[in-house]
């Protein structure tokens, strides 16, 4: 029950990485703004700019992650050669095999 649950946590496509990032920033500038109604001046603006740096960080993350494998490289093949029928090609025989005598060419 508890790997079912945990499916529902993995980030497998560009897409939801995306709505990922578009929820940690709405999550940052919050939390930045809260920020600077707690603490007025340059303390507040500098808190808020961490938080949203913080989505500069994982952003790029979460897509490296999720980024497409490279397609495998395609095998090319030689053209088949074709045999010219304009000229025999000799036969090999293996090795000690002896031909009949009345099969040979003179």
């Amino acid at each position: 029950m508890l790997r079912r649950l945990g499916r529902l946590f993995v980030i497998r496509t560009r897409w939801e990485a995306w709505a990922v990032i578009w929820a940690i920033t709405l999550g940052a500038v919050e939390r930045g703004k809260t920020y600077l109604a707690t603490y007025p001046g340059w303390q507040g603006w500098m808190f808020f700019v961490v938080c949203t740096l913080v989505v500069f960080v994982a952003g790029p993350k979460l897509l490296d992650s999720v980024r497409p494998a490279p397609a495998p490289a395609r095998i090319v093949k030689a053209p088949a050669r074709r045999l010219s029928r304009s000229r025999p090609r000799p036969s090999r025989r293996p090795a000690g095999s002896e031909t009949p005598t009345w099969s040979r060419r003179s």
